[in-house]
């Protein structure tokens, strides 16, 4: 008896089932061990519409853009890709990650069939984010970045011929307005924290431009009295969620050496000694095995939200409420590029990952320094004029 001639993979049959439906039958190949068929089904309510149907399922086998329909739904991918797909995340991405999949994804998406999402559904969710929860243009953002990875991952696997978070239209974006102390407001500034007991760390953020992490981060190992430099490899944070502080890595992850004015050493020459009259003080109550640069009275580190609040109080006081921690940052980057620094050294000493970025977040200080370049081009010409008529007389 003459073997079974196998059908090849790509062909196809039609019938209509019981139920009145369509049913177009197609081979995808066949199991390695037991030489089965491995079929699979579209159907549709007429035949026309199923032969439609399954000729586009042929003609993607035969030129090898089929996708194995799966039954995993959004949900269960989105677990599966932050488990094991994204296993080296910094902790505090990871929990944001975390929190939008659980907050903002799972709860509308999370049963659709991953195949099955479409763009629309996508578009759907972002513009109901923003008209129905309220949320910011830079949270659905975020979002966004999460679940474009996940399903970025997913069309790399082969289960979706194209990534539907790539059509959304993303709501626009209002620039960061900077808040930024003048010289005089850094004086009057300087003044009210005089004898405060954040003096200190307020007054080397203002003049550091380290990000409060940074600043609450910073350990005596990596402060060089001698060279006037300090090294920011590492902050001090809790994440959202998290009870304790911790140390975690810098927020992209690049140490940098900062060589910092004298007025930036003595202050933490200063510190140095008010913690040693500290730990004489309280003796064995006395507590700094993190060795960090800014603590409590008794070693202890400082909690992020107490420097805030403490920055909070004195700047209300000023009659400058609306001032950020931040702004303190801000304001050290606009000095430094009003006092002749280059775009490069401001970008290296802000820890930016390019020049670019550092270009366009003080585009509007630059653009008066441009200002200023033009009149000194100006007076040049203006002189090298004059010794030219002179010569000529």
């Amino acid at each position: 008896m003459p073997a079974k001639k196998r059908r090849d993979a790509g062909s196809g049959t039609i019938r209509q089932r019981a139920d009145g439906k369509w049913e177009g039958r197609y081979t995808v190949g066949y199991h390695p061990e037991t030489g089965r068929q491995i079929m699979r089904s579209v159907y549709a309510k007429t035949k026309r519409e199923v032969r439609e149907k399954l000729n586009k399922t042929l003609t993607d086998i035969q030129e090898g853009t089929y996708i194995e329909p799966t039954s995993i739904t959004v949900g269960e991918w989105l677990d599966t890709w932050l488990k094991e797909y994204k296993i080296n995340l910094r902790q505090e991405t990871r929990a944001s990650y975390e929190m939008h999949i659980r907050i903002h994804l799972k709860p509308t998406l999370g049963k659709i069939r991953l195949n099955k999402l479409t763009t629309h559904q996508i578009q759907h969710l972002y513009n109901s984010l923003i008209s129905e929860r309220g949320l910011s243009p830079k949270t659905v953002k975020n979002v966004h970045g999460a679940l474009h990875g996940a399903l970025e991952q997913a069309k790399i696997n082969g289960y979706l011929r194209i990534n539907p978070s790539e059509g959304t239209t993303l709501p626009k974006t209002e620039k960061e307005e900077l808040r930024i102390m003048d010289a005089n407001d850094v004086s009057v500034f300087l003044r009210a924290i005089e004898g405060d007991e954040y003096e200190l760390p307020l007054f080397v953020a203002l003049f550091t431009g380290l990000r409060q992490g940074e600043l609450l981060g910073l350990t005596w190992d990596c402060v060089d009295f001698e060279k006037g430099t300090i090294l920011i490899n590492k902050q001090h944070h809790r994440a959202k969620g998290e009870k304790e502080y911790h140390f975690s890595p810098l927020k992209n992850s690049r140490p940098r050496s900062l060589t910092v004015a004298s007025a930036v050493m003595d202050a933490l020459r200063e510190q140095q000694r008010q913690q040693k009259a500290w730990a004489e003080a309280v003796g064995a109550a006395w507590d700094n095995h993190e060795n960090l640069v800014f603590t409590t009275r008794l070693g202890r580190y400082i909690n992020n939200k107490t420097l805030w609040v403490n920055f909070k109080r004195i700047v209300s006081s000023l009659g400058m409420p609306e001032l950020r921690f931040h702004d303190l940052r801000h304001t050290f980057s606009i000095n430094s590029l009003q006092a002749g620094d280059d775009i490069k050294t401001v970008q290296e000493n802000l820890g930016h990952a390019t020049a670019a970025f550092t270009l366009s977040t003080y585009a509007h200080a630059t653009m008066g320094m441009k200002r200023e370049s033009a009149n000194r081009m100006d007076a040049f010409i203006r002189s090298v004029r004059e010794g030219a008529m002179t010569a000529s007389a």
